[in-house]
């Protein structure tokens, strides 16, 4: 039985975890499909789109990790899947993972909520150890975005321009 210390472990998993990102883009460019498939969907993208603009904190929830498509930032930094692309994540990734070993509790990672989607704010190293480990879900300060009503300003337009003309 060989026994490793814990930061030749960490180091082996983030080299793991990192080569399981580039190959994930590597088949994706194999199949023709931009790269671009493979990163985090950008949180702005998606809330300009969705006008969602009205937010209301939600607080301390535990939210599943197959829910968690995208990034407010650090889009580069991670795959789809939040495996590491960058060595520049290493010292921080192996921090979370040597954590993880040791059974620390870390703070909850901070989520916008956009339908039923979410987004990291704070936490995508946290976020992409527990993939990498198959936990299930992290406990999250999840924020909800909601968009915008246009239908219903239209609507009160209408009723303003009927009570204008009675």
């Amino acid at each position: 039985m060989l026994l490793m210390d814990l930061n030749e472990q960490v180091d082996k998993d983030f080299g793991r975890a990192r080569r399981r990102g580039w190959l994930r883009r590597l088949v994706l460019r194999l199949r023709g499909e931009p790269a671009s498939h493979d990163t985090p969907i950008p949180f702005d993208d998606v809330r300009r789109s969705q006008l969602a603009y009205n937010r209301v904190r939600k607080g301390i929830r535990v939210v599943d990790l197959e829910k968690i498509v995208g990034s407010v930032g650090r889009r580069r930094d991670f795959d789809r899947y939040f495996m590491p692309l960058r060595a520049a994540a290493g010292e921080r990734w192996k921090r979370v993972d040597l954590a993880f070993y040791r059974d620390k509790v870390l703070p909850p990672v901070s989520l916008y909520k956009l339908g039923n989607a979410y987004f990291v704010l704070d936490g995508n190293h946290r976020v992409s150890v527990a993939r990498y480990h198959g936990v299930p879900a992290v406990e999250a300060d999840v924020t909800e975005f909601w968009p915008t009503r246009v239908e219903s300003r239209d609507a009160r337009r209408a009723a303003g321009s009927e009570t204008r003309a009675a």
